[in-house]
Formats: structure tokens, C-alpha cells, sequence
């Protein structure tokens, strides 16, 4: 299975454990030069502070610095947009099922209309495709 992209989001789904897909989910974002600057657990916050059940849901920000600069370089606002985030979360409709979704890079040129964050966005988008299509590739 490959990855699928919407207006919002690159993604897919894997059926694995959710610990297995964050670790090869970093793995593979790894690999394509993105670092995770922020790591927040919905579940878990939304347990500590609400009392609230919910499936595993992680949000990892990554963010490839070399594209960062070159984005920030042309619009000093579109770090409001970084870094780019990537969902690891557990399928509600199907326990066995884990999605990764990625924010579509292309989103930034949409929201800012700034044409010359075209080709940061298709690097990006590149990139965050081909970690989420190795997923399938990587076994454990």
C-alpha cells in the first residue's frame, strides 16, 4: 500500500502496534532529513487534563532544516505553518489499524498565496511521501 494525499495530509495505514509504527514512523522521517522538535501525546494530555479516553494519538513536528530556512527565508510568517506536522494514531473504526498522516506541505503555498514557497513545498512533500511509503517497505 502506497501513501494517499488529500488537500490536508499525506497518509496511510499500517497494521502494526502503535509502538512499532511511532518507532518506524521516526525511523523513516529520519531518513529523509526531518527531525522531531516536538512530540505531543493527545492521549495522554487529554486523559491528564480532561479526564477524557481516547485512542493512541501522537503528534510528531518535524521539521527539515535545510527546507525550514529556505521557507523562512521567503516569508518570515511561515514559521506560524512549522514545523511540519506528522500524526501517528490509532485507527477508532479498527483497533488493529495504525494511520500516519502527514501535513501536506503544498497547505502553505495555499494559505500565504506566496508563489515561491512552490518548490520548498514540493521538496517537502517529496519527502515526507517517500517516509511514508517506506513504511510499508520496513518490516519488524
Amino acid at each position: 500500500m502506497t501513501d494517499t494525499t488529500t488537500g490536508l495530509a499525506i497518509s496511510t495505514t499500517l497494521t502494526t502496534t502503535f509502538d512499532d509504527a511511532v518507532q518506524r514512523t521516526r525511523a523513516a522521517l529520519s531518513e529523509q532529513g526531518f527531525g522531531i522538535l516536538t512530540e505531543i501525546d493527545m492521549r495522554a494530555t487529554l486523559q491528564a487534563k480532561l479526564g477524557h479516553e481516547m485512542e493512541d494519538y501522537l503528534i510528531l513536528g518535524a521539521c527539515n532544516p535545510p527546507l525550514a530556512h529556505r521557507a523562512v527565508d521567503i516569508d518570515r510568517q511561515i514559521g506560524l505553518l512549522l514545523p511540519c506536522n506528522v500524526i501517528v494514531r490509532r485507527d477508532p473504526a479498527k483497533d488493529t489499524d495504525v494511520l500516519v498522516e502527514a501535513m501536506n506541505p503544498n497547505v502553505m503555498v495555499q494559505v500565504t498565496g506566496e508563489s515561491a514557497l512552490t518548490s520548498v513545498a514540493e521538496e517537502a512533500s517529496m519527502r515526507l511521501r517517500a517516509a511514508i511509503n517506506s513504511l510499508h517497505a520496513t518490516t519488524h
